[in-house]
């Protein structure tokens, strides 16, 4: 039975991906060793560092004037790296869901922190409006987490605001063209679209580095990584590796924009049978909040009861990874860039299937 991959992170990647690195960790580059022990230093691997931030450059249409730099520690040690570059007194943060939360939590240690608006009054379930126009001017930066995994809302375009503005991308970096330009720094845990766990991105604008006060230690200091090239210390090279297979799968599907274009095929597909359902409905019901990413849906309160029952039919008929947040409960399903529309139109014959035993 064919396994259709839902997860929300690690999650789904590209064939191409999963062959290639399988191969390289057999033998790479036809050194006769494995991916698993050649040195960073060498010069096969240095060949690969380089091409993944050329390509990871190209893909996003980066500008001069920015540097793209690989380090570990996951999206979650940014939420300290951001303030600890660039926060010198005050910070505002966008509070969508709890991954901002977490982000935001963090940059209290540093200085003062705005919280410019609030989505958790309602369990996170929108993006509130207007907030553009509440950000102060006084601030080093302001803050947004662009897509909620937990949640299922998603920031659609990139924000106006006259300060500089940092976001967190891990879930729907390469799923739409961005303005870099917007922005000073853009980070992400790559375990979503773009490679194995192990892995974070930053994008950062230099010359918005180096003017806090504070000392900042060696490896939590953009510059310390911009100047060694992402190899001041040992890579997780499979995961880089693993980034750079699915940048060549995205130039060769048509890069981000077709990504987008998919996006909103498998988005709307779902949306509309969940809308539709007499037994589903929707966490997110604003259309325009809602994350082409991270499809969340729960049973209407009278068939709760069926909830179990229904995980157990969709799991069976190889649905895997639609099990909702541990915090939140019901069912995500996560339309990352690799996963085929086939995916989704599998999913939502389970659904109406389901529906009509009920």
């Amino acid at each position: 039975m064919k396994k259709h991959n839902f997860y929300a992170g690690p999650s789904i990647l590209p064939q191409y991906t999963i062959k290639n690195t399988a191969e390289a960790v057999l033998d790479f580059a036809g050194t006769g060793l494995s991916l698993l022990e050649i040195s960073h230093r060498s010069k096969e691997f240095q060949a690969v560092m380089d091409e993944t931030q050329a390509l990871f450059k190209e893909l996003l249409d980066v500008p001069a004037g920015y540097e793209v730099v690989f380090v570990g520690g996951g999206a979650s040690l940014q939420f300290c790296m951001v303030p600890y570059n660039i926060l010198n007194k005050k910070a505002a943060y966008l509070k969508t869901g709890v991954w901002a939360k977490k982000a935001q939590k963090e940059a209290t240690a540093f200085g003062e922190v705005v919280e410019v608006a609030s989505s958790e009054d309602k369990t996170f379930c929108y993006i509130p409006k207007g907030f553009e126009a509440k950000v102060p001017t006084d601030v080093d930066y302001f803050h947004i987490t662009t897509n909620n995994t937990i949640y299922g809302t998603e920031l659609h375009k990139d924000p106006d605001v006259k300060v500089p503005l940092v976001a967190d991308m891990s879930s729907d970096i390469f799923s739409r063209p961005i303005d870099i330009s917007k922005y000073s720094i853009i980070y992400g845990g790559a375990q979503k679209n773009l490679a194995p766990a192990g892995l974070a991105f930053a994008i950062v604008k230099v010359d918005a580095l180096g003017k806090v006060d504070r000392h900042i230690p060696t490896m939590l200091d953009y510059r310390t990584h911009i100047e060694a090239g992402s190899m001041f210390n040992t890579p997780p090279c499979v995961t880089v590796f693993g980034a750079l297979q699915t940048l060549k799968w995205l130039k060769a599907e048509g890069g981000v924009k077709e990504m987008q274009r998919r996006a909103l095929v498998k988005a709307d597909k779902l949306y509309s049978a969940i809308d539709g359902s007499r037994i589903f409905r929707p966490t997110v019901t604003d259309h325009e909040d809602r994350s082409y990413m991270n499809i969340c849906f729960v049973m209407k309160d009278e068939y709760k009861d069926l909830e179990k029952e229904f995980l157990d039919f969709a799991t069976a008929q190889g649905m895997i990874g639609i099990k909702g947040h541990r915090s939140v409960g019901g069912f995500r399903a996560s339309t990352y860039n690799a996963l085929p529309v086939e995916s989704v139109d599998a999913l939502v014959a389970v659904m109406k299937e389901f529906e009509s035993k009920h």
